[in-house]
């Protein structure tokens, strides 16, 4: 094992990688890997790093999807999901208090339309007993429209998941690796992975930058688990991308709603649901399509047109509202029901495959289950010690915004300056992003660090201003 590390290691986009090997490579620096890097962080005497193809962390699926911190009521009960949905749920919960992460405990309703979806209802509440949420209760249409007056006609019941939230997953993924990276964890950005191979006790990986070696290989790949997996050997799922398309509706939406709105699930997932976000929209969406392309996330009319139908159903008055943006991401589902975490001891290799949208709540019981497999199968995690505590900028706005704190303004006149008007975003936020453990390679980075062009106008007005910041900070 190596000396120990020192903290705030490197974050590094270009030349070449480090010749001296790891004692762990995380491949994959969406919400479950850098969760990952975060936990091993917590043993100074690992020398680890945290590879990513794209320039910046959270890029692919961590970036699009829902949003919602879920209570894994509709789990597969006895499943590694389901056990690792309950406990990552809870300790999200508090890592989100202790850091600032923006969650609201809105609660959510799960809708029948029919007379088959209501009957579905109560086998739905004896599985979310069996998943350790007791809480779930079935309403009528009269309490129902009680709770939701702007839904549409029609509905015949719901069963009431009080436990369920909203949370900020680009804080949540940007928290994660802050720690990672401020414990001594390198972080290589642009660093794609060609080739793998497991030689004379060690990982040999051929990546856009060079070589890098290895002793333990964790693949938090996300749509590419599969092919990582392939190249050591291992046939054990295939990843289709299924995408989901999501409408995001202006904040003058939200009072249309007051919880997370869901179908009954069927076999593609939990199907179309309408739900507020910590930033103060209403999203509508995903659409479930399984496809080939990993790359994938345009999104088409067909899909969008899909989603209108089935939210005029859901809440009628939604879609008299401004859409404010159009985004798709792609979920890394396979052939199984359940996560794909294994472990193979003979080649020092954990794959955590198969994470779907249960990821995000999951990331920190995944990270500790990975700990442990990586402890029981021969690597020696060494002493623990206590990560120093990170506080992230808020971008929810149930919570005190810096424009709106005067002491915070009085301290420091940048965060009285506006520069993204819809999203009131001040120059102060940009400023520390720019200045940030983990600065954004882009304009979107930026964005999901701070919600600048994230508004209304997508930029239209601020755009200039904000690319002006941008650059100033790279020269």
């Amino acid at each position: 094992m190596t000396a120990p590390r020192p903290k705030n290691a490197t974050v590094t986009r270009r030349g070449l990688l480090p010749s001296s090997p790891y004692d762990v490579t995380i491949v994959g620096a969406g919400v479950i890997g850098t969760a990952i890097a975060r936990s091993l962080a917590r043993h100074p005497h690992l020398r680890i790093a945290l590879v990513e193809a794209q320039d910046d962390i959270g890029q692919g699926s961590s970036k699009a999807n829902t949003a919602i911190l879920h209570t894994g009521f509709d789990a597969a009960p006895g499943s590694l999901e389901a056990r690792l949905v309950r406990e990552g749920a809870r300790l999200l919960a508090a890592y989100a208090a202790a850091t600032g992460i923006p969650v609201e405990p809105v609660g959510a309703l799960l809708v029948a339309w029919d007379e088959e979806q209501l009957a579905a209802l109560p086998r739905l509440a004896e599985k979310a007993e069996r998943n350790d949420c007791p809480d779930t209760r079935l309403i009528g249409p009269e309490e129902l429209y009680d709770r939701e007056p702007h839904l549409g006609p029609g509905a015949l019941g719901a069963l009431h998941v009080p436990g369920e939230s909203i949370i900020c997953p680009w804080t949540t993924t940007l928290a994660y690796a802050t720690q990672a990276v401020r414990h001594g964890v390198d972080l290589h950005l642009n660093t794609r992975v060609q080739q793998a191979a497991y030689e004379n006790g060690g990982h040999h990986l051929t990546t856009s930058r060079g070589a890098l070696r290895t002793r333990w290989l964790v693949n938090a790949a996300g749509l590419h688990a599969d092919t990582l997996d392939r190249a050591l050997g291992h046939d054990d799922f295939t990843v289709t991308p299924r995408r989901g398309q999501l409408l995001v509706f202006d904040k003058f939406a939200r009072d249309l709603v007051r919880h997370i709105l869901l179908p009954v699930p069927t076999a593609l997932g939990k199907g179309v649901l309408v739900a507020p976000t910590v930033y103060g929209n209403v999203l509508l969406g995903p659409t479930a399509e399984d496809l080939d392309d990993k790359r994938a996330t345009s999104s088409t009319a067909d899909g969008l047109a899909e989603l209108r139908d089935k939210g005029r159903r859901i809440l009628p008055g939604l879609l008299d509202e401004e859409v404010t943006a159009v985004y798709a991401g792609l979920r890394a589902a396979t052939e199984h029901e359940d996560y794909r975490i294994s472990v193979h001891p003979e080649q020092a290799y954990v794959t955590v495959g198969g994470i779907r949208s249960t990821g995000l709540t999951a990331s920190l019981a995944i990270a500790a289950y990975v700990a442990e497999l990586l402890a029981d199968t021969g690597l020696d995690l060494g002493p623990a010690e206590e990560l120093e505590p990170v506080r992230m900028p808020n971008l929810g706005e149930a919570f005190p915004r810096p424009y709106q704190r005067p002491e915070l303004i009085a301290e420091d006149p940048e965060y009285g300056t506006l520069v993204c008007h819809c999203e009131r975003v001040t120059r102060g936020e940009i400023r520390d992003a720019l200045t940030g453990t983990i600065p954004p390679s882009g304009l979107d980075g930026l964005r999901r660090r701070t919600r600048a062009r994230a508004g209304r106008c997508q930029g239209f007005y601020c755009g200039a201003a904000v690319r002006e910041l941008f650059e100033e900070a790279r020269r």
